[in-house]
């Protein structure tokens, strides 16, 4: 059994699209990153990472690669599953807590959801997504960032 804890956090600015999970959601602003900037895809590609004592995501895939401009981050986190995998372990369950003052994500938490589940080759069951404020507080609360942390739990595969 193996733990992992993932975080991100990424500028929010006008002139790019806002995705999160792989699904595009509707804003003014977007991520302001090297990749498409999805905060949850990177988050979780960290916690695996983590969980399998392996190098973060800057590592794997660095920000001053060209080959990674405005790349999908869906290409990471299926790296990040097929290392899981060639390595005897699956996922046991995971927790991923976005943090975004707007917009508000309660309506497309479950299409991000799904599309997790589906990048994760996993049953509903053992993923969770919640979405919180951060009470007008700081960066995040002021709409110029947004964050996600993951915990993920791997187990060996029999």
């Amino acid at each position: 059994m193996r733990i992992g804890h993932g975080f991100d956090l990424h500028r929010l600015a006008e002139g790019y699209k806002l995705i999160i999970g792989g699904v595009d959601i509707p804003h003014t602003k977007g991520c302001e990153a090297h990749s498409d900037g999805d905060v949850l895809l990177h988050t979780v590609t960290d916690a695996l990472l983590g969980a399998l004592n392996l190098p973060d995501i800057g590592q794997l895939f660095p920000d001053n690669d060209p080959k990674w401009k405005g790349a999908r981050s869906d290409i990471f986190l299926k790296e990040a599953v097929r290392l899981m995998e060639e390595r005897g372990y699956s996922l046991g369950n995971i927790d991923c807590t976005i943090i975004a003052q707007r917009p508000k994500l309660s309506p497309h938490k479950e299409a991000i959801r799904k599309n997790l589940c589906a990048l994760l080759n996993a049953h509903d069951s053992v993923v969770n997504l919640k979405a919180k404020t951060h009470e007008k507080v700081d960066s995040i609360g002021e709409e110029r960032s947004i964050a996600c942390h993951a915990v993920v739990l791997l187990l060996r595969k029999e």
